[in-house]
């Protein structure tokens, strides 16, 4: 499909026009777009906490992912869990964009973009929307959230769960405290964690 699209679009620039990568990409995703071709879409989104990488189907946001986490691994994972037919388009994920924006500017308590949970089942799926029912500004302890889970006594396999969470900061596992305050853990570690607390007003920076 790609390489077709590509072909087509190369075909279509004058021989005298210097090829455009970053534009041939975009008009790529745009033709998939309306094709209906486009299964999931991925752009990037700079923040105080540096690059994250947003993924988005057509269902609502897939995975939210720091810097550090290789693009390639995980367009291998989506294209084999969901579909391969995976595209850059900052049109698709603009919308992530401009919510995690007004986030980390102080503008945004809650995201309202539609959830896509397909990347979680059963326990860990119940444990993530737990977690994401915990208001701006409040945190929660482990064994809360196995207990809105439905298992009150499974809070390290709610540990497990959230630290595999795949879309943090819009499912904000971050505020998911060990019973005694210790901060615990955290899939872009602690430095991230306490800025995301400190931020929302619940931990001092």
């Amino acid at each position: 499909m790609s390489d077709d699209l590509e072909r087509r679009l190369a075909a279509d620039r004058p021989a005298h026009q210097p090829l455009d990568l970053d534009r041939l990409r975009a008009d790529l995703a745009r033709r998939a777009d309306e094709a209906g071709l486009l299964d999931v879409a991925y752009g990037s989104v700079d923040s105080p906490l540096g690059p994250l990488t947003t993924f988005v189907t057509p269902r609502g946001l897939l995975r939210l992912s720091y810097a550090g986490e290789p693009i390639e691994r995980q367009l291998d994972e989506l294209a084999g869990r969901i579909s391969p037919r995976i595209l850059e388009s900052p049109r698709r994920t603009d919308a992530v964009r401009r919510q995690l924006d007004e986030y980390f500017v102080g503008h945004r308590r809650s995201f309202d973009v539609p959830i896509d949970w397909r990347l979680v089942r059963g326990f860990r799926g119940e444990v993530l929307r737990a977690a994401a029912r915990i208001p701006f500004g409040s945190v929660s302890s482990y064994r809360e959230v196995a207990t809105a889970a439905g298992s009150p006594n499974a809070y390290r396999a709610a540990g497990n769960a959230l630290g595999s969470n795949p879309i943090p900061i819009v499912v904000p596992c971050h505020r998911v405290l060990h019973a005694g305050g210790g901060l615990g853990g955290y899939t872009g570690g602690l430095e991230r964690k306490r800025f995301l607390l400190a931020l929302e007003g619940a931990l001092e920076r």
